[in-house]
């Protein structure tokens, strides 16, 4: 093989890598504007009863998550590489189950305050007071827990490609950033709803 040819595979190689990542960040900027949008619905009349089990569903989803993802960083430092991607894979569909179910319960305009005792979306002094120090530390979780889901959809995907075009330098470089972010996510996602759930209104 010639040397032109080579050059000319790498500057396809490069232009394919450049097409994939772009459409990697305009599939992330589509989600987060749409999770965006969610929030400033209004709450629907009437929420159907099986609207209802579905923070119950991510909770477990995001859990099952977690667990999947400690099994595919066992499974990699052993060396066995099919069993994790199956286990990656299996995850990230489990992760994209959830995203659907995410943007349909808050497509209905539900939303929660912690703390609200008397579900009338107010959270009074007395309120306030009953939930104590303990309300701070739920927002916190909360808002990592957003920011970091927004920024680890992109960090996800480029890190399956990565490995999945068997570009394993580049892959190892990302996962060291992706894989602790899904890792914190997908727990503080199990947390903020056992913290949020005694205050759901329906």
């Amino acid at each position: 093989m010639s040397i032109l040819s080579i050059e000319n595979q790498k500057k396809t190689h490069s232009m394919t890598d450049k097409k994939i990542l772009r459409f990697i960040y305009v599939i992330s900027a589509v989600v987060f504007l749409l999770v965006a949008i969610l929030f400033a619905l209004p709450k629907a009349n009437h929420i159907p009863e099986w609207i209802k089990i579905l923070p119950k569903l991510n909770a477990c989803l995001n859990g099952t998550c977690f667990v999947l993802l400690l099994f595919s960083l066992y499974f990699i430092k052993q060396g066995k590489i099919h069993i994790h991607k199956v286990i990656n894979l299996t995850a990230f569909s489990l992760s994209v189950l959830f995203l659907l179910s995410y943007v349909l319960f808050h497509s209905f305009g539900v939303e929660t305050r912690y703390g609200d005792l008397n579900h009338d979306g107010i959270l009074d002094a007395a309120e306030m007071l009953q939930a104590g120090n303990i309300r701070y530390v739920y927002y916190v979780i909360l808002i990592t827990h957003i920011l970091l889901a927004a920024v680890v959809l992109p960090l996800v995907l480029i890190s399956f490609f990565r490995g999945l075009s068997n570009q394993i330098p580049q892959h190892k470089k990302i996962v060291r950033w992706s894989y602790p972010i899904w890792l914190y996510v997908t727990f503080s996602g199990v947390i903020v709803y056992l913290m949020i759930s005694p205050y759901y209104s329906f």
